[in-house]
């Protein structure tokens, strides 16, 4: 069996059209009246490295209680997913959490790994590969969250798309609910979704987690800059920012900003010459939303994109949940 993945529709950040494309995308966002970056721009080389650190910490406790909740009810898991599926693994990372399930006997015919980040997928997804040559592996880099499409010869029955780690919580519940669609429309009722959600729980756990004592995530939020100064030549200095998050009970989600420690202005070049904005000390730029749910609201969400068959495990404390659901017939 051959050692070697498959690489299909990879993004290419540095051509000339995706690279227009990005740069108005980012100028347009900065230049709003309340600035902001979306959140997929954390994931460079090493905001992704930066992100798998995140999940080591202990006030993050996403990670290590969906892979509790995996490893509790590995049985029903397996039993609800089969036997021959594809699966599709949405913004896959390191391929760590698809790995654990394979090298705990849950495996597919065909791993398809989808995600921005295109060469630490690609390093990620070689690595799985050498571990386990029987698994027909494919890596798609795309920015999914803009236009999502898969190989022509990748086979509808039995696709399962798999979107672990609550990044569900990165779209509005309006938003989420399109993407979700947009999911059930790419299989058929052999298929399903497995998702990982982030539920509604103390505003204290909620605010460590995205604001570790490490200042890991802090990081992570500030090297969203030094990217977008890589994308639109921007002159951002680290330093004037600092990293801000907190739950909004309100809206029942998680918001993450950078703040300007004093009053600047941000220069980049644009096809007139150069473009700039100002910020006054204490301005935001907002850079992630994530968003909790209670399990009926989820459930519901789910119901409304166009899913059936609605299975739920979540741990003891019901801080996360796990979902399986299959495309309504």
């Amino acid at each position: 069996m051959s050692s070697e993945v498959r690489l299909h529709q990879i993004l290419d950040w540095d051509s000339p059209q995706q690279n227009a494309r990005l740069r108005r995308e980012l100028a347009a966002g900065l230049l709003q009246a309340k600035a902001s970056i979306a959140p997929k721009f954390f994931y460079d080389r090493l905001g992704s490295r930066l992100f798998e650190a995140i999940t080591e910490l202990p006030e993050y406790y996403p990670t290590r209680t969906e892979a509790a909740i995996f490893s509790e009810h590995l049985p029903a898991i397996r039993q609800a997913l089969g036997q021959g599926f594809t699966l599709i693994d949405l913004g896959c990372g390191s391929c760590g959490k698809a790995g654990r399930l394979f090298h705990a006997g849950v495996l597919p015919s065909r791993y398809v790994a989808v995600d921005i980040s295109v060469d630490f997928m690609r390093d990620s997804l070689q690595q799985l590969k050498r571990e386990l040559p029987a698994i027909e592996m494919i890596g798609i880099g795309i920015d999914f969250t803009h236009e999502f499409e898969l190989p022509d010869d990748l086979p509808l029955k039995r696709r399962v798309f798999f979107y672990p780690g609550s990044s569900i919580g990165n779209f509005s519940p309006p938003d989420a609910g399109r993407f979700l669609r947009g999911l059930a429309d790419r299989m058929d009722a052999s298929g399903g979704l497995l998702i990982g959600v982030d539920l509604i729980k103390a505003s204290a756990l909620l605010d460590a987690a995205y604001d570790d004592a490490l200042g890991v995530t802090a990081a992570f939020n500030r090297n969203l800059l030094r990217h977008v100064n890589v994308r639109i030549d921007a002159d951002f200095d680290l330093r004037d920012w600092q990293h801000v998050a907190f739950y909004n009970a309100t809206d029942a989600r998680i918001e993450m900003h950078l703040e300007a420690r004093r009053a600047l202005t941000v220069n980049w070049p644009d096809a007139a010459g150069r473009s700039l904005r100002q910020f006054v000390a204490g301005e935001r730029i907002h850079t992630e939303n994530s968003y909790k749910y209670s399990p009926e609201g989820f459930t519901a969400l789910l119901a409304s994109a166009g899913f059936s068959d609605i299975r739920m495990w979540t741990d003891p404390r019901g801080w996360f949940a796990l979902f399986f659901a299959r495309r309504a017939e």
